[in-house]
């Protein structure tokens, strides 16, 4: 559940700096910020960064993407805030503002995983595309798939679950209105994965601090999401043969595509819509020795238990289960869900993670000896207030002129599409049908995996930077749309996501398709190049 800002920091060499020159403020207006009170909050830091020269704190190894990016930055203001809203809580916040040719908005940054990391590659490309931003790390320093930090500190879960990035954009807004003598016009927010979370807790829970979110892969029912994470830990670790070795990965992809590519029209290792994917793990049983092409029966009830989902003991769902058709590659199951060896996946950490010292408060917590139907029933008393964000009535977000973007891929080995599907519907029937089709879309796509990457078209600027292999335009930049839609009142029902060779400024397109406003899919026309998306159409599916 993480945010690729890494990766898409390999991205930034050839940003197009087009500033409206709107705005400019002096070095005395950044250093008079030093006196600025705040509620609860102290500034810790007041100055100006000469272009070029900001090099992020902690001392660590620049990649040559992340020394190219923020060696490109102009000269901005940067203030640092520590904010303590109640005790036990110490939340940094990091405010930058381009020192000229702001554009008068606002941009708030997210975080992945169990957070822990303010977002400088984020907050780099704001401004360099000149935007005021705010980040925070949630209140608590980066400990990876190990968050002790929230072991007997209660106050530091609520930070993580929702107030710390409220007070961040509370904040921030506040410091940008000091710097410029005006508060910013449109305030926005575009984060994935836990930062998807958090984009549906603000629009949920702060409905007035953002007027445009694009919530990506939210893990927004983060409770069922890390119990079902440890239901498949256990179904595919209590007994050593039920594991499905990464030797096995590619084989499985391979059955699923042959099962269910076709389907959609084209054969093009990308499953359409993989819910009509009927692809059953039986047929991969070894019918003599077993070989990595072949399943074990026991190792066939895994991959069942996988494509299923997780149930309690009276059968009820816990979450939906993965869908097939992207198992295999660098970003897919392996990383994920089986893990190179048993016990090394990023499942089995976020599992282990939340229970040991979410939940349970143990640090000897044994996954092993988990009760299921306990683990859910602690984890929903213990967090679900302060980490799920399910509420699907959206009312007053849209009142105010709010409108949200919600995207997804369907092949996503770390959160299952279907869930975000199923939230969407619940918020059309919450919200009011006409109201949410006014001001609500959503994107799944085909092959994408979490957050990107995958075998499908998955790049539509969601890592907040445009692309430089493809046009710099709403109809391929999902940022630009939500802009757009806000400020132009222009609904984005259609986009296109492109394929690249590479990640970086040598990339070329290898492939674009057609990115339809759910429950609309890309239909092939029946003629042309299967990988231009000028010969796909969106449709509705037939009943």
């Amino acid at each position: 559940m993480f945010k690729h800002a890494a990766v898409a920091a390999t991205l930034v060499f050839s940003i197009p700096i087009a500033w409206s020159q709107q705005a400019a403020a002096s070095d005395d207006a950044c250093a008079k910020l030093a006196n600025l009170s705040l509620p609860t909050a102290k500034i810790v830091s007041a100055q100006m960064v000469p272009a070029g020269a900001f090099t992020p704190p902690g001392g660590g190894q620049l990649t040559p993407e992340q020394k190219a990016l923020y060696g490109g930055l102009p000269t901005f203001c940067r203030v640092t805030l520590m904010d303590t809203p109640v005790a036990d809580s110490a939340i940094p916040i990091e405010v930058w503002m381009p020192a000229k040719g702001w554009n008068g908005k606002f941009r708030g940054q997210g975080n992945g995983g169990f957070a822990g990391q303010t977002d400088f590659v984020g907050l780099a490309v704001a401004v360099m595309q000149g935007y005021a931003s705010g980040g925070t790390d949630t209140g608590h320093p980066d400990t990876g798939l190990n968050p002790n930090w929230a072991l007997g500190h209660p106050e530091k879960v609520i930070d993580f679950g929702y107030r710390a990035v409220h007070e961040m954009t509370v904040k921030s807004k506040a410091v940008v209105e000091a710097y410029y003598a005006k508060p910013a016009g449109h305030n926005y927010f575009v984060s994935c994965s836990d930062g998807g979370r958090e984009a549906l807790m603000e629009a949920q829970r702060f409905p007035a601090d953002y007027d445009g979110i694009v919530a990506g892969a939210p893990a927004n029912y983060w409770t069922h999401l890390l119990t079902n994470a440890l239901y498949n830990t256990q179904a595919l670790l209590l007994d050593p043969a039920n594991y499905i070795s990464a030797a096995k990965i590619p084989a499985i992809q391979a059955a699923a595509l042959a099962a269910c590519d076709s389907a959609d029209g084209v054969t093009d290792g990308v499953i359409g819509d993989p819910r009509n994917c009927h692809f059953k793990p039986e047929t991969m049983v070894c019918k003599d020795a077993e070989t990595n092409q072949c399943l074990t029966t026991k190792q066939a009830h895994s991959l069942e238990v996988l494509y299923a989902g997780g149930r309690d003991s009276k059968g009820r769902l816990i979450f939906p289960g993965y869908l097939p058709g992207s198992e295999d590659g660098p970003a897919g199951w392996i990383p994920w869900i089986t893990g190179p060896a048993p016990e090394q996946s990023a499942m089995n950490g976020f599992a282990l993670g939340y229970f040991k010292d979410f939940v349970y408060e143990k640090a000897d917590w044994d996954y092993k000896k988990a009760d299921m139907d306990d683990a859910i029933k602690t984890a929903m008393e213990k967090t679900a207030h302060a980490l799920d964000a399910t509420d699907p009535n959206l009312k007053p977000f849209l009142a105010h002129g709010g409108k949200l973007i919600l995207y997804h891929g369907w092949n996503d080995p770390a959160i299952s599409a279907l869930n975000t599907v199923s939230y969407y519907d619940e918020l059309r029937k919450a919200t009011g049908v006409k109201e949410a089709d006014a001001a609500v879309r959503l994107f799944m796509i085909p092959g994408m995996q979490h957050c990107g990457l995958g075998p499908g078209a998955s790049i539509f600027d969601q890592w907040g930077m445009p692309q430089t292999a493809f046009p710099d335009d709403a109809q391929h930049d999902i940022f630009l749309a939500l802009e757009n839609w806000v400020e132009k009142g222009e609904a984005p029902d259609h986009m296109v996501a492109a394929k690249l060779d590479a990640l970086g400024p040598s990339a070329h397109v290898l492939m674009t398709r057609p990115m339809c406003a759910y429950p609309q899919v890309a239909k092939y026309k029946g003629s042309g190049d299967t990988n231009d998306a000028a010969n796909f159409t969106c449709a509705s599916e037939p009943k």
